[in-house]
C-alpha cells in the first residue's frame, strides 16, 4: 500500500469508543437499543458543539449517542439534509493531552467540550470526536460497537489523512475488497489481535447498495457494526419487534446479519458473531469459522 508512513510510539487511536446518531424521537430510539441490545441509559445533556440535545446509552462496552437538534449546528444540518441516520463517530486515545498536541502539528482544527477533542473538519466525511480512553464494564447483550464504514472518492488518500492526523500503524491495516458488495479499501485496524476496532475506507463500485449510497451522499459513514456472542438472541429479538434484517449471503447461520436503516432510524448496522469477523480482517485463524468458509466481506 502506497501511504506516508509515520515513526512509531506516537498517539493512536485504541478503539472506537462510541456512534453519534441523529434521531426524531431520542426517546423512542432509547427505547428501541435498550430493547434490542439491553442499552442502558446513562445521560441526558446538550452538545453546544453538535448543536444538539443528547442522550447516551452504553451497550457493550460502547457508547451510543443520541441526538436531536437544539438550534443551528451539525445536527440541525444533518437532520435537515437526511433526516434521522448515522452522524459521526468518537475514538479513544491513551492520551488526550498527546492526541491534541498530535491534531496542532499537523494543523487540524477542533473544539474542546467537556475535555473531548471534536474535530472542525470532516475532508472524507467522518465527523469525529476524540475521548480520553477509559475502561467500561460491559452491559447488555453485545460485546461492542467495532466499525465504521466510511466511503470516500479515494481510499489511499483517505487512509493517508486518517494515518497522518491520528497516528495509526501501518502495519495493522489490513486491505479488503468484495466483488459481492461493490468496494475496495481498507481496514485500518487500531490495536490487532488484542481488538477488532477500526475504520473501513471504502472505495465502491458496480451500482450495490454502498455504491448507491456513496453515490447519493458523497463522502460519509455508511454503517456500523458490532459483535455479539448470540446472534440468534438479535434475530429472535428483532423478530419479536417486527424489525427487518437479513442475513449476511455465504455465511453461515447464526454468525452475520444486517439490521435494516429502517429498523434502527435510518442507520445501517452490521452484527456479527465474537471474534468472526476476524475472518475478512487479516486473521481468518481467530475467527472460529469452519474450515472452508468463503472470505466474503
Amino acid at each position: 500500500m502506497c501511504f506516508n508512513s509515520t515513526p512509531g510510539g506516537l498517539p493512536v487511536l485504541t478503539r472506537l469508543d462510541r456512534i453519534q446518531l441523529v434521531v426524531r424521537d431520542r426517546a423512542e430510539a432509547a427505547e428501541r437499543f435498550a430493547a434490542l441490545f439491553g442499552a442502558r441509559r446513562l445521560a441526558e445533556d446538550a452538545s453546544a458543539v453538535l448543536g444538539a440535545r443528547r442522550t447516551t446509552l452504553q451497550a457493550g462496552e460502547s457508547l451510543i449517542e443520541l441526538l436531536t437538534p437544539s438550534g443551528p449546528g451539525p445536527a440541525r444540518q444533518f437532520a435537515d439534509r437526511w433526516g434521522e441516520g448515522l452522524y459521526g463517530a468518537g475514538f479513544a486515545t491513551p492520551s488526550i493531552e498527546a492526541m491534541a498536541a498530535r491534531l496542532d502539528a499537523n494543523h487540524v482544527p477542533y473544539t474542546i467540550e467537556h475535555g473531548a477533542l471534536y474535530l472542525r473538519e470532516a475532508p472524507y466525511g467522518m465527523p469525529a470526536v476524540i475521548v480520553q480512553d477509559v475502561p467500561r464494564e460491559p452491559v447488555g447483550d453485545i460485546r461492542s460497537i467495532y466499525e465504521v464504514t466510511n466511503p470516500v472518492p479515494d481510499w489511499r488518500a483517505a487512509a493517508d489523512y486518517y494515518t497522518r492526523i491520528f497516528g495509526l500503524e501501518l502495519a495493522h491495516f489490513c486491505p479488503i475488497r468484495s466483488e459481492l458488495y461493490g468496494y475496495e479499501g481498507v481496514l485500518t485496524l487500531f490495536d490487532p489481535p488484542h481488538r477488532l476496532d477500526r475504520i473501513e475506507i471504502t472505495q465502491t463500485f458496480g451500482g450495490r447498495a454502498m455504491d448507491r449510497f456513496f453515490q447519493k451522499r458523497g463522502p460519509s459513514l455508511y454503517m456500523c457494526y458490532l459483535e455479539t456472542d448470540d446472534v440468534p438472541m438479535l434475530e429472535a429479538r428483532l423478530d419479536a419487534l417486527g424489525l427487518q434484517y437479513s442475513q449476511a449471503e455465504g455465511r453461515p447461520p447464526g454468525t452475520n446479519i444486517f439490521i435494516h436503516p429502517k429498523s434502527l432510524f435510518g442507520m445501517l448496522v452490521g452484527v456479527s458473531k465474537t471474534n468472526f469477523a476476524w475472518l475478512w480482517s487479516g486473521r481468518p485463524d481467530l475467527s472460529g469459522a469452519p474450515e472452508g468458509t468463503p472470505l466474503i466481506h
